[in-house]
C-alpha cells in the first residue's frame, strides 16, 4: 500500500479488509477523486447487496450523496430530517458552481 496514492490505498483497504460489518465513515470523499468515489460506490453496493455490510457515512460530497435508495440526514435543519441529495446544500453549490463558474469567480474574485 506504501507504493500506492492516498486515494488508491483508501480503496485497497475496503477491497482487502471490509467484508462484514456496521462501517461509520466521516467524510471518506477527502481520499478520492471523483472517479475513484464511484469505484468506492461500486465496493459499496457489492457489500451492501452480498448482506454483509451497512455504512453510515458523513459526507459533503455531492457524488456520495446520489447512492440509489441512500438515507440522507440533514443534521443542518432542528430538528434533523431526511431529504433529497438534491435538496442538500452541497449538491445545490456544486451544481450551481458548475453550471455558472463565472459568477462564483466574478463575486471571489472582484
Amino acid at each position: 500500500m506504501h507504493a500506492q496514492s492516498h486515494g488508491e490505498a483508501f480503496l485497497s483497504l475496503f477491497v482487502n479488509n471490509f467484508n462484514r460489518g456496521i462501517y461509520l465513515l466521516d467524510e471518506p470523499e477527502a481520499a478520492l477523486s471523483p472517479q475513484r468515489q464511484l469505484a468506492f460506490m461500486s465496493i459499496i453496493n457489492s457489500l451492501e447487496k452480498a448482506g454483509n455490510a451497512q455504512f453510515i457515512i458523513a459526507t459533503h460530497s455531492p457524488i456520495l450523496l446520489t447512492y440509489p435508495g441512500a438515507v440522507i440526514f440533514d443534521f443542518d435543519q432542528s430538528p434533523v430530517e431526511t431529504i433529497k441529495y438534491t435538496e442538500t446544500n452541497h449538491y445545490q453549490l456544486t451544481k450551481s458552481l458548475l453550471d455558472n463558474p463565472e459568477r462564483y469567480f466574478r463575486d471571489l474574485f472582484d
